[in-house]
């Protein structure tokens, strides 16, 4: 059965991050994607030059629409920028309670530009959080959802895949992705942790500067493995190993002058053959 995923999250008009990466990548792994929109931006791979909101009641409107006619086998929420959006989707997330709950918590742009405000941060670590089945935080995010400075070494890594485990409901079917990109050095270590197990993800960095959106395909891949895997690892291995192939292929693409997006397409388009 072809999976039904959603991904809830912002607009980037460029494509390389958003929903529009979002579906890319649920459809390249087997996945059928819908979407609710959940912010807008004024993006490109330089970066973000406006972001307006989406009304909360709109964004729950879109939600309880599709619910109520879509089997949803997993969410993957990225970009949701303010404190009441936020609080509506964990609000209907909680009522539709999706098997597969992919949590990006998405606060910074690639171009370093803020997606998330201040007083949405308190919102989403206490009330959407808790409800994820896996969150993929990096290392900034994860300092700034524990309060405290970003990790600089695989040791420090484990304490806080420990502690922000410790955030998340204790049933037992909870993992934590921490995402280890930010590390100085050429090794890109990320961590699978449940509370119990604490499984080592490597990679090593590849020279591109095309790495926009790197993240929200991240996330959309985890949302579109897991129904067809049903294993948390599993699906995280192969959703890192797409990652890594879209990235090693994005310079295949020509889009824009800044941060490209990776080759969401990669074993799809065969370059050599085109005209």
């Amino acid at each position: 059965m072809i999976p039904n995923t959603l991904t809830i999250a912002g607009v980037d008009p460029s494509g390389g991050a958003g929903i529009l990466a979002d579906i890319k990548a649920m459809s390249a792994l087997g996945a059928y994607g819908t979407a609710v929109v959940a912010a807008l931006t004024a993006q490109n791979t330089l970066g973000v030059t406006d972001i307006a909101p989406v009304a909360p009641g709109f964004v729950a409107r879109q939600i309880d629409t599709l619910f109520s006619d879509v089997r949803i086998d997993a969410v993957k929420i990225g970009m949701l920028g303010q404190q009441p959006v936020t609080r509506v989707v964990a609000e209907r997330m909680a009522h539709w309670k999706p098997v597969h709950l992919v949590l990006d918590p998405v606060m910074i742009a690639k171009s370093g530009d803020a997606l998330l405000e201040r007083e949405a941060i308190d919102e989403l670590r206490e009330s959407l959080v808790p409800l994820a089945t896996l969150i993929t935080p990096n290392l900034p995010e994860a300092g700034v959802l524990l309060d405290s400075r970003p990790v600089e070494t695989l040791k420090e890594m484990r304490g806080v895949a420990e502690r922000l485990r410790r955030l998340l409901a204790d049933d037992g079917r909870r993992w934590v992705f921490l995402k280890g990109g930010h590390l100085p050095g050429n090794d890109t270590i990320d961590l699978l942790h449940d509370g119990d197990r604490m499984i080592e993800l490597p990679g090593t960095r590849i020279a591109t500067k095309n790495t926009h959106g790197t993240g929200c395909t991240l996330s959309a891949a985890l949302a579109a493995l897991l129904p067809q895997s049903g294993d948390v690892p599993e699906a995280a291995q192969r959703a890192k190993a797409y990652l890594v192939e879209a990235i090693a292929r994005s310079d295949q693409l020509e889009v824009g002058f800044g941060h490209g997006p990776v080759h969401h397409f990669h074993a799809w388009w065969n370059t050599a053959n085109r005209l």
